[in-house]
């Protein structure tokens, strides 16, 4: 096996002030990659903010012989973003790994969720994850070499109750990724997400502490180095979590066809199962695919 490495590379990982994101700065500096550790350095409410939480990290970093620099700017803060990714070509002369790990939490039932707490979590996970790459995006293609890894969740992919905010920013960058890797791929810009199951900060108090033991963070770190390294995979959901690793997939079954007549409603209805049916199913490697399947089966009807 060849040794996963980062020498010569420059990584920004946002969210780096503690938790995964601290362990994700460290595992890069330690295999030889330039950090830029940005954190707000807020609460897991994404309230308040410090500057000392990445200053921190950098001399943890510096302490073991690594390069780092410390990055206090919001993840939803657009210009901050371009500045941050200007901070480290002006730096080191290149970026090539991004990891969206910045994250809040401001969990509620749907029904008594406030709106602005909705968008704020949006804010944060989606939209900070789209104005880092945004920034980067350009240097990314101008160099032919660029790999992204963004920050998912079970949640988003399965559902949570109380996360509604969180589940639909989560999963929001599933889609964010699927399209990102579809057109960085003429430039070698592998694109991934990771769904990690850890006990950081945000689960504290959620879980028993024999749980909590297997659960390190530090065991998800592996899936982000894989998800990041020269030979990533590309458009991958990576789960991690107690030392176990998956991927998930967002398939498609073969379906029925049905055709449109006045009853098709209810004969949809009718035949669910039959839709619903996994066996054969496939993952699509673009959206154009589940509309090629229903023509397909719509010729094949007429026949």
């Amino acid at each position: 096996m060849s040794k996963i490495d980062f020498n010569g590379r420059v990584a920004i990982v946002t969210g780096a002030g503690g938790g995964l994101g601290r362990l994700h700065a460290l595992a890069l500096a330690e295999r030889g990659a330039r950090v830029v550790v940005n954190d707000l350095g807020g609460a897991v409410d994404g309230s308040g903010g410090s500057a000392t939480a990445a200053e921190r990290v950098v001399e943890e970093i510096r302490a073991r012989g690594g390069q780092a620099i410390a990055s206090g700017a919001s993840v939803t803060d657009a210009q901050a973003m371009q500045a941050m990714v200007q901070q480290a070509l002006d730096t080191w002369g290149r970026v090539d790994v991004l990891v969206c790990n910045a994250g809040i939490l401001r969990d509620k039932s749907f029904a008594k969720m406030d709106l602005a707490d909705f968008r704020l979590v949006l804010d944060v996970h989606l939209m900070g994850a789209v104005h880092l790459v945004k920034a980067a995006w350009p240097h990314l293609v101008a160099q032919k070499y660029g790999r992204i890894l963004m920050t998912t969740s079970s949640t988003g992919l399965y559902g949570n109750f109380g996360q509604s905010n969180y589940g639909a920013a989560k999963l929001a960058l599933v889609g964010l990724m699927q399209t990102l890797a579809l057109e960085g791929a003429k430039h070698d810009i592998r694109v991934n997400c990771l769904a990690p199951t850890a006990a950081t900060r945000m689960t504290e108090g959620l879980l028993p502490p024999d749980v909590l033991e297997l659960l390190r963070p530090e065991a998800v770190v592996p899936a982000m180095l894989v998800g990041v390294c020269q030979d990533a995979p590309t458009r991958a959901i990576l789960c991690a979590g107690a030392g176990t690793y998956e991927a998930a997939h967002i398939t498609l079954t073969q379906g029925v066809h049905l055709g449109l007549t006045a009853d098709t409603p209810e004969r949809l209805l009718a035949a669910l199962d039959q839709v619903r049916d996994r066996s054969g199913e496939s993952v699509p490697q673009s959206g154009a695919e589940q509309g090629g399947n229903e023509v397909r089966q719509a010729l094949a009807a007429r026949r």
